[in-house]
């Protein structure tokens, strides 16, 4: 067992021990060259960008759908074919169309000739039976008001009996009842229900003829704009559905891209800013354009949370096509002529920022400024000044300090 008084001798021996070796360590660390790589502090161009997906689609498309179950008759184009405007692009089978057409046209006869009917108190027929009937009707009025007249005048003198009398009554009652129905019905035939039934079938029928008719002038389809036919689904004698797409037309030199930004980058978005768009499909290609329409609200686009924003394609010349998938890159922020080191001689510490330069031979810890960060580079507001070397990394696995001494490696050129 070591006693307290040996333990008490070597434990303060040992930490003073280890002082030394460290401060040595130091010392001698300072006295040997780090090799590190550099970079210098130069003036260039900044950009801060933003990228997503988005897809193209044309600032002015068509596309036609079947109006009605048929087949395709003839295609007048192919696809890429450019067309003028009335170019005759597709028709199909009209005779189910004409037939439709024809049916309706005499269903909106049969229901004119009712409404005309209504409006006249009857057809012609009913009207010449229902004035044939009126006026013997009141040729039977006039003879049994005649008789009864008579019957009065033999009764007062009498040569005749009150029942020949009652009956002589009777017998032009009715004939006041029968005249009086005949002349209602021919002034007030049709109720106020058979007016609106048969104003609901004239209305029906006029609907159903210009259906008829625009499902027939469908079976034709023209380009009502030139443009380039981008897609072609169907072929002759396809037999297609209503609704079916038959035909894509659009200018492919005014194309738009819808593209979605994730939640946090929209604040970083607005009208204006300058767009270089990319496909896959071609590689060496590029396009250009800005944004015109900013998210302004937020969608659920498959498992992200999304606002869309809508960019005008300025130097489409016919080659990016509608519905592909495309890279969009957003320069949010842009310097010209600014102070910029590389991104990894960077370093923070809490809110800090601060960057290690050379000044003979030696490491100096310098506060620095910010301004604009992208991917590769920083914008320097104040700490430093143009020419000024700063510190990447060691080559070797040794911490940067303040007054380390240090000898540069050959630069990394950005």
């Amino acid at each position: 067992m070591i006693s307290k008084k040996i333990r008490s001798f070597f434990i303060p021996a040992i930490l003073t021990l280890i002082v030394i070796l460290g401060v040595v360590g130091i010392r001698s660390l300072l006295r040997t060259k780090i090799a590190v790589r550099t970079a210098t502090v130069t003036r260039q161009d900044l950009g801060s960008t933003v990228s997503t997906n988005g897809k193209v689609e044309p600032i002015q498309g068509f596309q036609a759908h079947a109006a009605a179950p048929g087949a395709i008759s003839h295609l007048y184009v192919t696809v890429g074919q450019k067309v003028a405007a009335g170019t005759l692009l597709l028709s199909m089978d009209s005779s189910s169309a004409i037939s439709h057409l024809q049916t309706a046209r005499s269903t909106l006869a049969t229901a004119q000739a009712s409404a005309h009917d209504l409006q006249q108190g009857g057809s012609q027929d009913e009207r010449i039976d229902i004035r044939s009937n009126l006026d013997r009707a009141r040729a039977q009025l006039d003879q049994a008001s005649h008789d009864m007249n008579a019957i009065q005048e033999l009764q007062s003198h009498g040569a005749a009996s009150a029942s020949e009398v009652a009956a002589a009554q009777l017998r032009l009652q009715n004939a006041q009842n029968s005249f009086n129905a005949l002349n209602q019905r021919s002034t007030a035939r049709y109720s106020s229900t058979d007016r609106q039934r048969t104003a609901a079938q004239l209305s029906d029928g006029k609907a159903s003829v210009v259906a008829a008719e625009k499902v027939l002038q469908d079976a034709v389809i023209r380009a009502p704009f030139a443009g380039t036919v981008y897609a072609l689904p169907v072929r002759q004698y396809d037999y297609v559905q209503a609704g079916d797409n038959l035909v894509s037309l659009a200018d492919l030199n005014r194309v738009q891209v819808r593209a979605y930004f994730d939640e946090p980058e929209i604040g970083k978005l607005a009208i204006g800013q300058p767009v270089k768009v990319t496909w896959d499909a071609k590689e060496n290609r590029a396009w250009h354009g800005h944004i015109v329409q900013v998210p302004t609200t937020i969608i659920t686009y498959g498992t992200r949370n999304v606002g869309e924003s809508v960019i005008a394609i300025d130097d489409a010349t016919g080659d990016l096509l509608p519905s592909t998938n495309v890279v969009v890159t957003v320069t949010t922020q842009q310097r010209s002529n600014v102070l910029t080191i590389p991104r990894e001689a960077l370093r923070t510490e809490g809110i800090q920022n601060y960057v290690f330069r050379i000044v003979k031979g030696k490491l100096v810890r310098t506060k620095v400024s910010v301004g604009v960060v992208n991917l590769t580079l920083v914008e320097i507001l104040g700490g430093l000044s143009e020419r000024d070397t700063v510190v990447l990394n060691a080559l070797s696995n040794v911490d940067l300090i303040d007054g380390l001494a240090v000898e540069p490696a050959p630069q990394v050129q950005e």
